[in-house]
């Protein structure tokens, strides 16, 4: 199992066990999590799962490639050093990892 710990804007976490190989998108969405919404069903095509990781956890992860850079340019909420799609962030076993939720995804 993994754990992801997502903050929404107003500071409300939510604490989420997953298993390994789940993104943090699809654990959002399983579980009916606010501020994620993930149109294309988690194939990169949208930048509605577009999440800010915490400085911390970023080097757990590969870094984007090319067509995740792009649609990254697409979100309606501003980049960041540290923004990523979370359909293509897939926790492993024993990851702890904190995301944030930006204040839109439209």
């Amino acid at each position: 199992m993994a754990t992801i710990k997502y903050i929404d804007q107003a500071g409300g976490e939510t604490v989420l066990a997953v298993p390994a190989g789940t993104s943090v998108m699809q654990a959002a969405i399983n579980n009916g999590l606010p501020g994620i919404v993930g149109e294309c069903g988690g194939s990169a095509m949208c930048a509605t799962c577009h999440v800010y990781v915490d400085e911390h956890d970023i080097h757990k992860f590969e870094p984007p490639g090319a067509p995740e850079r792009e649609m990254l340019e697409c979100t309606s909420a501003p980049l960041r050093e540290t923004s990523r799609l979370g359909c293509q962030l897939a926790v492993r076993e024993g990851d702890m990892i904190t995301v944030r939720l930006p204040e839109s995804q439209q």
